[in-house]
């Protein structure tokens, strides 16, 4: 990615936002944003700042490694490595979680985004986290994967 793309400056903007920095999300995204996950579709910047106000409370670390990404006109997909530190996961030790972001850049709002959608395992994410479940979730994928 070149540092003068919008779509290396968007990853970079993405990693500074943290509980204390999602004004950020104001100058990423276009007030009619679409933001969807495996957990959660979000209309509109100030749903979505709520939402990543929420998230960030209880995380503890939250980081983004970006790999691979290509960008024709408007579309563009990256791919990442979350880690992610939450007290309630994984006895709260970093989890690593690989992910794609799909990205539709504004026509009329150069460099922001108009709908993020992330694909990544929600199981890796949460359920294997889990004391209890995440046992048994483990435990189903290796009986499948036999």
């Amino acid at each position: 990615m070149h540092r003068d793309d919008p779509l290396a400056a968007f990853c970079a903007a993405f990693n500074k936002l943290d509980k204390n920095c999602t004004e950020l999300l104001y100058e990423l995204y276009t007030r009619d944003v679409t933001f969807i996950d495996p957990f959660h579709r979000i209309e509109g910047v100030e749903a979505l700042e709520a939402h990543f106000l929420k998230l960030y409370d209880n995380v503890t670390e939250c980081r983004f490694v970006f790999h691979d990404s290509v960008r024709v006109e408007q579309q563009a997909y990256v791919t990442w490595t979350m880690q992610l530190r939450h007290p309630r996961l994984a006895g709260g030790n970093s989890v690593a979680v690989e992910g794609c972001s799909q990205l539709t850049f504004s026509t009329r709002h150069p460099g922001r985004v108009s709908r993020h959608r992330d694909y990544f395992d929600a199981g890796v994410m949460l359920y294997e986290q889990l004391p209890v479940l995440g046992g048994m979730v483990r435990w189903l994928k290796r009986r499948m994967a036999n």
